[in-house]
């Protein structure tokens, strides 16, 4: 999700420093009247310059700073991660995807409030969150048999909210503001608040429907349709904060490892997506047949 550790904070925004060509700071003399042309560039031959002016532009590898495309990679490599941590999820006892859950909700913690990226705990946290989101899938597969391939309907609605955010964010349509992004924390936090209640609700008895408050009705319309309608429209602007995180770490230069940061909030919100949109179908699978 978003609100990982900022860019802004690493050494690449500041932009005072020495000056690389020749080691020469801004006191040294510049080039002036009284000096020769090889002077006036720091000794170099005309060879020399030449050859510094046929070498193409420094690329991001060159730079060793973030860029779009190292970024796709690493979120790839996170996602085939979490794909093979999904599959044995998938076949594997519910303790172990119980156990994933546990163990992916720490590590996103740490990986949240860690300063400087770790490709080791990101690549961790991607695996055992593979395993809960397998382990779920499965039973919610298993669950709701009348709800034709729920999984697959998750998947494919997940990769559809994807693009289409994907491409508003390119066109500039849609942004990040601050207004937005207050109401996005707010609503957070009352969303949290409101699945801890139903979680207590559930445990003690006292709704008797399978998903809680979320399974009752109102006109007809299961509350967790509505719901969950609201926590995707959520978490497709938590994918325009880190679509807007990426553009902002690649712009302002950020070394490459940050690159993970970005994959691992990535990861975050897309499972997060999918999870609400497997309930949804869950709960619409419910309410038809009861």
């Amino acid at each position: 999700m978003a609100f990982k550790p900022g860019f802004d904070q690493s050494p690449a925004f500041n932009n005072q420093g020495p000056n690389t060509w020749g080691g020469r700071g801004a006191g040294q003399q510049q080039a002036g009247w009284g000096q020769t042309p090889q002077q006036a560039q720091g000794g170099m031959t005309p060879e020399q310059l030449q050859y510094m002016y046929d070498r193409p532009a420094a690329s991001t590898v060159d730079t060793d700073r973030m860029s779009y495309e190292d970024t796709i990679v690493k979120t790839l490599l996170a996602f085939g991660v979490l794909l093979v941590g999904a599959v044995a999820g998938w076949n594997l006892p519910p303790v172990v995807w119980i156990v994933g859950a546990l163990v992916g909700f720490v590590l996103a913690l740490v990986n949240t409030f860690k300063k400087k990226p770790s490709p080791g705990l990101v690549l961790t946290y991607a695996f055992f969150e593979g395993l809960f989101v397998g382990g779920i899938s499965n039973y919610f597969q298993t669950a709701f048999p009348q709800a034709d391939g729920i999984v697959a309907q998750a998947v494919f609605g997940t990769l559809g909210v994807f693009a289409v955010t994907l491409l508003l964010f390119l066109s500039g349509k849609v942004r990040a503001t601050p207004k937005l992004t207050r109401f996005f924390l707010i609503a957070m936090v009352g969303y949290m608040a409101f699945s801890l209640v139903n979680l207590v609700l559930m445990w003690t008895g006292v709704t008797s429907t399978a998903f809680g408050l979320m399974g009752t009705t109102i006109f007809g319309i299961p509350l967790g349709v509505v719901i969950g309608i609201f926590v995707v429209l959520m978490a497709a602007y938590s994918l325009i904060l880190d679509f807007d995180q990426i553009k902002t770490g690649v712009q302002r230069g950020a070394p490459k490892i940050y690159a993970w940061t970005a994959a691992f909030g990535l990861i975050v919100t897309l499972v997060w997506l999918y999870l609400e949109i497997l309930r949804i179908l869950a709960i619409i699978a419910s309410s038809q047949r009861n």
